[in-house]
């Protein structure tokens, strides 16, 4: 499989090597990156070759992999078309329904919408796929191959579900980390260290999210595994029943869901 890249940032360099870490030859991939610096550092620590637009030689490939902002996708996708012959498009920009990408691409049938997350840059991501009819069962297995380079994978069965993949994963990680700097803020207020506060929040979200990966009990069991009577979490667990927390947290997934819709709605509406 020859795989070229189309935007050569963070999320693009992420997936390449996770894709050389598991042993992908580098001399099978190629970046199309308009900023000279960009490619240079690819260059450096890959050792692909780049190109500093499209052009035939450039996706003389199987996959193409659009790694460009959103608001670039349909101008990328003007100057694609015309290359394309039976290439498996797959896009990792956020808000752009495949339904959209195809019709930009005059109609082409193989394309698969991706949605990393960021932890993908430390390989530790999740990503939600969604294919157009088009797409074989061969060139579900290369995207998924991709994707699942930086971490795990979902397929989804509708594409409306990508707005949901995108509210509770994409955004997620900004969500674990607006409770981690509360609990860091909560050990400074009780007499912790800036550093003390920042390892035990740190270490027990980790901690606790591979323990939720490996045991057989769902979250609620483990919770209440943890939750002594009469205890010290149950106290606190009461605090954030009394405050609502879980509905809250409902409501902000709600929001980011109709956000990415609006987006998608938006976007839609270019070329």
């Amino acid at each position: 499989m020859k795989i070229t890249f189309i935007g050569g940032g963070n999320m693009a360099s992420a997936l390449i090597g996770g894709l050389v870490q598991q042993g992908f030859n580098p001399n099978d991939v190629g970046v199309v990156e308009i900023n000279p610096e960009a490619c240079a550092t690819l260059t450096r620590a890959f050792a692909l070759k780049t190109y500093s637009g499209i052009s035939a030689e450039a996706v003389q490939s199987d996959v193409i992999v659009l790694a460009v902002k959103p608001q670039q996708l349909n101008v990328v996708a003007a100057e694609l078309q015309p290359l394309l012959n039976r290439q498996l498009v797959i896009s990792i920009a956020a808000g752009v329904r495949a339904a959209d990408l195809s019709r930009w691409l005059g109609d082409y049938p193989r394309v698969v919408r991706a949605m990393p997350n960021t932890p993908a840059l430390v390989r530790a991501g999740v990503t939600g796929l969604y294919a157009l009819d088009g797409v074989s069962a061969a060139e579900r297995a290369q995207a998924q191959q991709v994707l699942a380079a930086v971490g795990s994978c979902v397929w989804l069965v509708e594409e409306g579900q990508m707005d949901a993949v995108t509210a509770v994963s994409g955004s997620g990680p900004a969500y674990v980390f607006y409770f981690i700097e509360a609990l860091e803020a909560a050990a400074l207020t009780l007499g912790l260290s800036p550093e003390q506060g920042r390892e035990l929040a740190l270490a027990t979200f980790l901690g606790a999210a591979q323990l939720a990966r490996s045991s057989a009990d769902d979250p609620a069991t483990l919770r209440a595994k943890v939750t002594s009577k009469g205890g010290t979490t149950e106290r606190a667990i009461q605090a954030l029943e009394q405050t609502d927390v879980k509905n809250l947290i409902r409501h902000a997934v709600y929001a980011a869901a109709q956000r990415s819709q609006e987006m998608g709605d938006a976007l839609g509406k270019q070329g």
